[in-house]
Formats: C-alpha cells, structure tokens, sequence
C-alpha cells in the first residue's frame, strides 16, 4: 500500500504519485495504467477519488481513457502540457541559488542562454533528493529543451536516476556541473576537485607544516575528490595520514559543524598546525571557532579554503584558497547544451578545470628549530 500525505487532498496525493510515475518513465507513453480498481486497492481511496484523479490528469494531458479498454499514458503528451512557446527553455537546477558560489555560475548560464534568446527556468533542491524529484517532474512538465544540473548529494545513491533516464530517452540533451552521477553516462563541467585540495595540502606542507587536518563534506563527490588529493599530497611527501585529524559531516549534519568544529579543535589544539578546509564557508567557520577558543590563526594554526567564493573576499580576514571557475563553467555548459540543440555532436564529454593557489593572510610557514 503507497503512503499518504494525511497534508494533502487523497485525489492530490493519486495525481502527484500517476504523474511521478509518468515522468519518471514508470509508466510509459502509450502505455496503459493501472485499473481503477487496482488504484483503489494500492491508494486505499474511494473508486470516486480515483476517477477524480484520472479525469483531472486527462485535463491536463497525461492521460487518455478508452471506453471498455481502460485508461493509457497520452501519446507525445508533453506536445500537450507545459505551455510551450516559440523560445526555447533550458532547465536549471542547482543545489541552492543565493548562497555561496551559486549565483556566479547562474549569471554565467544566463548571460550566455541571453545570447541565443533562450529562456532560463530555474529551481533548487536544497541539496534534498526529494527537492530534487520534484525539480525533474517540473523541468519534464513543461517540455524543457534541454537541461543544467547541479547533482544533489553526488556521493551517495540517487533514486531519482529514472528522471535523468526519461530525458535521455526523449533525447533531451543534459550536463552537468561542479559533480556528477557516477551510475550515470553523462557529460560535465567540473572543477579537479583532486587538484585543489592536493594543491592546498602542498601548500601548507612547503611551508614546512607537518601535522595537516582536514574538514571533509563525504555525501558530495567534491568532498571524496577533495579528500582524495589531500591523501594524495599526504603520501607524496611520506606524512602519515591520521583519522582522528579528518572532521566529516554531510548536509545532514552541517547545522551541528560550528559546534564540533570546536570540539575537533580543542582536542587537536597541541597537535594540529594547519588544515585544508572542503571550501571557504567552511574555512571561516573553523576562523571563527578559532576566535572562540583563543587559537591565533596563522601563528598557531594555518588554513585554506578554497572555491575562492564572494564570502572570502569580503570576509575580514584574507583566505587562503583556490580559485574555482564559477560563472565560466554556467557558460561553458550553456553553450555545451546550446550547440547540442543546435545539432553539433562532437562536444566534449568532460571538462576540468585546473584551480590556483590564492595567497591571503591565513597561512604561515613554520620556522625550523636551530639545533
């Protein structure tokens, strides 16, 4: 038996769940559904409730009934919904749209959509899998042309795999941007994640620092390339890495960082002499835990963040960090989804982009004792 939304309507509920499975391709065009007695049974809901719900996705143009045969999945019934205009639309979803790096890449996707008069529909997941479910039924809903996406939550298993399979069948060209889906094929713009944190650990490690932690984002594939080459830096230059120097979290856990930020630091104060943080955010937040505790940074701690976001530069203190490429990437895929559409086969499938070191003021090096 599905569950319900005790919130929602029951027809809203039989509505939403017929059409999560026509967009998602579980049931498929042409294809006939369930019968309404079978709906009954599965919804737990009235033969009325359900007849509700089908008349009301005939409207809309998801289905059509047959008198004596049943009820299908309307033919090429995106042609019918969505309000499609003369423009075309590419789909964009990121996994926020006012915080952090984000409305760099947005700006440089729409500065280079504006060019050709495409139009730009936009959503955010929020870095929530449900979000996300509910950002592909809309971008199928209303027949997008193409689509720009932000993985959610890369590092860890996707359920919503099925959407990006329903746009692929329907040949809609997609891409996407700073992480991808490792179960899928699909092309990506991407920062070496790998490079950046090997970069930052090098860093710290040339100015003589040999006791190197890190704060790592696991439920994120820039957080697994980004612990990757701080491993890798680690065991370039023969330092051991230690377990109880790695502070993790996820997007689930993030609200609790400031406090076990200073948790790992009081614990760590007597050891530690320098840390690459996953990005900026992160490294002012391990600054102001610092404060908090009384650890002058760099003197007694050095760090780098990195993205080389708008909150470093404004912050007052000067990062340490790495540049990542923001608004040229949102073009960059742009224009990958603009000559698709265009009918221009030989793109790239994938595309890095190498970071730099950007000096600041968080990072010292560690003068050698005179013997």
């Amino acid at each position: 038996m599905k569950e319900v939304d005790d919130m929602k309507p029951k027809y809203q509920i039989v509505i939403d769940d017929i059409k999560s499975n026509i967009l998602s391709g579980t049931y498929k065009e042409g294809e006939k559904i369930p019968s309404e007695y079978t709906m009954q049974e599965s919804y737990n809901v009235s033969r009325q409730t359900v007849r509700k719900a089908i008349l009301a996705l005939s409207n809309e143009g998801f289905l059509r009934s047959e008198k004596g045969s049943g009820t299908y999945v309307s033919t090429h019934y995106r042609s019918k919904v969505g309000g499609k205009t003369m423009n075309k639309t590419i789909g964009v979803i990121t996994t926020y749209i006012s915080d952090y790096i984000f409305p760099s890449i947005i700006r440089g996707i729409e500065s280079r959509l504006n060019e050709d008069n495409f139009s730009l529909l936009l959503a955010s997941t929020n870095n929530d899998i449900t979000q996300e479910r509910k950002a592909l039924e809309m971008m199928l809903s209303n027949g997008v042309d193409g689509l720009i996406v932000e993985p959610t939550r890369s590092n860890v298993y996707n359920p919503n795999i099925a959407y990006y399979l329903s746009f692929k069948e329907q040949e809609v060209p997609f891409t996407m941007i700073n992480a991808y889906y490792e179960e899928l094929d699909v092309p990506f713009f991407c920062l070496d994640d790998v490079q950046s944190s090997y970069l930052a650990t090098q860093e710290l490690i040339a100015k003589g620092h040999t006791q190197i932690g890190i704060i790592a984002k696991m439920d994120d594939l820039q957080g697994k390339y980004r612990m990757k080459g701080f491993i890798k830096a680690l065991g370039e230059a023969k330092l051991r890495f230690k377990q109880e120097h790695a502070l993790s979290f996820d997007t689930t856990t993030k609200s609790n960082l400031s406090a076990n930020l200073e948790v790992y630091l009081h614990d760590n104060r007597d050891e530690l002499t320098a840390l690459v943080c996953y990005n900026d955010e992160v490294g002012l937040e391990v600054v102001h835990a610092c404060r908090k505790l009384g650890i002058s940074i760099p003197d007694k701690l050095s760090i780098i963040g990195q993205d080389n976001s708008y909150i470093a530069k404004n912050a007052n203190i000067k990062l340490t960090t790495l540049t990542h490429p923001q608004e040229q990437m949102g073009r960059d895929a742009a224009d990958w989804i603009i000559k698709r559409l265009q009918g221009k086969k030989d793109l790239p499938t994938s595309t890095y982009y190498q970071p730099v070191l950007i000096e600041g003021e968080t990072v010292k090096a560690i003068e050698k004792e005179v013997e």
